[in-house]
């Protein structure tokens, strides 16, 4: 049951969505302080930065709520009601269900319109920092992809911590990728472009998917799209600290996410299978398409792994969003800058799968 408060939030938040695409940025400036943001020749767009000093005008700081996973949850689902764009039509979506190794994972497919040629498969793995998100969390994300990349995404519900630990999210996402790669023809899709994709935590995913296949001989993914991603747990870079509080996603958060990943799991923060960045050998690896955001606070790991995939001989296309924040892939409702970064990486994603 909601609480008041709960209620007055989740008003806020609504009329805050609807407000927000509608003012000027000089407007949206003078509303968040008077003053642009600017950190590391940086600029925070101006529509987050309303955003933010919203979020902090109502007591909210960060996406944990109570060190509770539950609240989190149900938190962070409220949430993502008000950021649902009804608009974003796709041909088709259905459910689907894939044997998983530990029971039955969910998914959903995301089908665009027919133009004669089967299109790629993007086998897409949600952030929430393997703690929350689910299906509805991230559909208005998926399809956005879905129809402006002209392309099938397969969106998995992997199983969440704390109550199942490393590696389950891991494994469930590699059984998915493998099933994806035997069935995109059933679903009409070409199967021989099947890409990884994932925000956040579904980015660190999509990393060790990769790493997966390649070291058991299964077919490799034809691109990995790492989006902000998670890759190196022991949560020691610069931007963990500079940009760790009061840019949505919290220093904070990311150690309580890291902690009810492994907890109970016997893995340590520097095992690849949680720091894919700490992986001994990152050769032979499918071309990447990485996007960091300049008010991340994964933003340094996330370009350290683009120079280490790099340096093994791995294709890589580093997109840097100078101006966004963490989980702007949600965040394409207030327009402006953020779907004009959105509109980037999708456009980059389309650009390397229409090659065969």
């Amino acid at each position: 049951m909601t609480t008041v408060k709960e209620r007055a939030l989740a008003l806020g938040n609504r009329l805050g969505v609807k407000l927000i695409p509608r003012l000027p940025d000089g407007a949206k400036r003078l509303l968040s302080g008077g003053r642009a943001i600017t950190i590391d020749g940086n600029t925070l767009d101006p529509s987050l930065q309303m955003l933010l000093a919203a979020q902090k005008a109502t007591g909210i700081n960060g996406l944990v709520v109570a060190d509770d996973a539950v609240a989190t949850r149900v938190s962070n689902n409220a949430l993502t009601r008000t950021l649902d764009e009804r608009d974003i039509r796709v041909a088709g979506i259905r459910p689907v269900s894939i044997p998983g190794p530990a029971g039955t994972i969910a998914a959903r497919h995301y089908r665009p319109p027919a133009d004669g040629q089967p299109a790629p498969l993007v086998v897409f793995f949600h952030g929430g920092g393997w703690v929350f998100g689910d299906l509805d969390s991230h559909d208005s994300a998926c399809r956005l992809i879905c129809r402006d990349a002209g392309v099938h995404v397969l969106a998995v519900d992997y199983r969440l911590a704390p109550e199942h630990p490393a590696p389950a999210a891991h494994d469930d996402a590699y059984a998915a990728y493998r099933w994806a790669r035997e069935h995109a023809g059933e679903l009409g899709a070409d199967p021989r472009r099947v890409a990884v994709a994932g925000d956040s935590a579904g980015g660190n995913l999509s990393a060790v998917v990769c790493r997966l296949a390649r070291d058991a001989g299964d077919p490799m993914p034809s691109l990995q799209w790492l989006i902000y991603p998670a890759t190196d747990q022991r949560g020691q870079t610069r931007s963990r600290s500079l940009l760790g509080d009061g840019f949505l996603l919290t220093k904070h958060d990311m150690d309580w996410f890291t902690d009810c990943y492994l907890k109970d799991s016997g893995l340590e923060r520097t095992d690849p299978v949680v720091s894919p960045l700490l992986a001994d050998d990152l050769s032979g690896l499918p071309p990447a398409l990485v996007i960091t955001a300049g008010f991340d606070p994964l933003r340094d790991e996330g370009e350290q792994y683009a120079v280490k995939l790099r340096e093994a001989g791995v294709t890589v296309d580093h997109r840097v969003m100078t101006s966004m924040i963490h989980a702007f892939l949600n965040l394409n409702v207030l327009g402006g800058g953020v779907a004009r970064a959105n509109a980037e990486m999708i456009s980059a994603l389309r650009a390397h799968l229409s090659h065969d």
